[in-house]
């Protein structure tokens, strides 16, 4: 089984500097905002709950729900940790949304065209030898890239050795069987907007559970109808985008015209 990596965030030395955030907008050619929220323009965020900063991006789950509940595959676990997503197959049912337990797959509303935006751990980069941008661009090594057991050796160590620092938990090390991006806190996970509510059995596993007593023909009902939901709901989308495109246009030319 090949050995799978992760990333550790260590919230007790982040500053806040949003260098990651910088790096992971020139990566996926996003705009410099100043808004520090998860959104389709924003895979990775740092936000700030008192006087801790805390790095937000997928957690790339071990068994993740995304994968399990998009009828089309555009989601995979790839054998290397990183969850990454295939816009071409993507019908836009957005159930992966729904399904995320950290609410990390963001929309394109505003496209013409859209897809599922999220955090793919730079599994290019990650091809040609490269950390991912937010790790390299890091300056205090808040962000670490590696191996997951090793990351969680190295944060068990960490734990140990700093008892009034840390709390003594690793979260992502057994919510939902763990996940590929885990995280040191100094506070409760709680306040740091983590949900504390997870079990540690993973959510897949519930999923099938029920879907197993669901008969076959009512699962692909399910899915044709969503498929036909998506159909026309783009074409409503598509629509309306042409005709604010043409709206605006002409006002274009009108204002030409005025001056």
């Amino acid at each position: 089984m090949k050995r799978q990596v992760g990333i550790l965030v260590d919230t007790t030395q982040c500053i806040g500097c949003m260098a990651c955030e910088e790096a992971c907008a020139d990566r996926w050619g996003f705009p410099h905002t100043d808004v520090h929220e998860l959104s389709c323009e924003k895979n990775t965020v740092v936000q700030q709950y008192g006087e801790t900063y805390v790095p937000k991006l997928c957690m790339h789950c071990e068994e993740p729900t995304c994968v399990s509940v998009c009828p089309v595959g555009a989601f995979e676990k790839t054998a290397e940790g990183p969850v990454v997503y295939d816009e071409s197959k993507c019908m836009g049912c957005r159930y992966c949304m729904q399904a995320c337990p950290f609410q990390i797959p963001k929309y394109q509303w505003n496209k013409a065209n859209p897809k599922v935006m999220k955090c793919d751990m730079c599994f290019d980069r990650q091809q040609e030898g490269k950390q991912p941008a937010c790790v390299e661009a890091c300056p205090v090594q808040a962000r670490v890239f590696g191996y997951r057991d090793e990351l969680i050796e190295e944060a068990e160590k960490k734990i140990k050795e700093n008892q009034s620092t840390y709390v003594q938990h690793i979260f992502g090390t057994t919510e939902i069987e763990g996940t590929s991006t885990m995280y040191l806190a100094g506070v409760d996970f709680g306040k740091l907007g983590f949900p504390t509510n997870l079990p540690k059995r993973a959510l897949p596993k519930y999923t099938w559970e029920i879907m197993e007593k669901i008969p076959d023909y009512f699962i692909w009902g399910s899915t044709l109808m969503a498929g036909f939901w998506w159909l026309t709901d783009r074409k409503k989308k598509v629509a309306a985008y042409e005709e604010e495109s043409k709206r605006q246009k002409t006002q274009d030319e009108d204002n030409e015209n005025n001056r």
